[in-house]
Parts: structure tokens; C-alpha cells; sequence
């Protein structure tokens, strides 16, 4: 995860966090956590990297919806990502 930028890595933690991860789903949640509209321009050339990356799988659900799910390895890479920060996160914020 060390190559994503902060985009698509929490591009990424949506993916795996929404129950049924379809693009307009997954814009909501973004719109909602940037308090700003994230134009399709931005999302989806963000979501297609990291299909290509092996993280998120892209299928199709009736023509004109995609669907997004996350990989093994994106979990892995999720999973990492967590150890790493639970070791250098500080134990309390003031």
C-alpha cells in the first residue's frame, strides 16, 4: 500500500467496508468523508488503479452498474496496513 495515494487508500477501506460497493455507493462514502463532491473524473481513473494493482476486483450487476469487491491480497494489504499503524500510532492523542 505503500505506492497508493491517501485517495486510494481510503478508496480502498471503503471498498472493503460497504456491504454492496457499487460506484455510486462508493462516492457517497467519499463525498461524505471529503465533505466535498468527488467528481467521476477522480473516482473512477482512482478505483480502476486499483483493480489494476490486484487490490479490487470490478464486475458488472446489470449493464451499467459496476460493482467493486476487495481481493485477498487488498485484504492482506489492509490487514498490514492496520499492524502498521496500531505500531506507530501513539496510544493516546491529547
Amino acid at each position: 500500500m505503500h505506492d497508493l495515494t491517501g485517495f486510494q487508500r481510503d478508496l480502498l477501506y471503503i471498498v472493503h467496508g460497504l456491504a454492496e460497493p457499487h460506484g455510486l455507493a462508493i462516492k457517497d462514502e467519499i463525498d461524505e468523508y471529503y465533505q466535498q463532491d468527488i467528481y467521476h473524473g477522480r473516482l473512477y481513473p482512482n478505483l480502476d488503479t486499483l483493480v489494476e494493482k490486484g487490490l479490487v476486483e470490478k464486475g458488472e450487476k446489470d449493464g451499467r452498474t459496476n460493482v467493486y469487491a476487495t481481493t485477498q491480497r487488498g485484504e492482506r494489504e489492509l490487514t498490514a496496513r492496520g499492524e502498521w499503524e496500531s505500531q506507530h500510532a501513539p496510544t493516546q492523542l491529547s
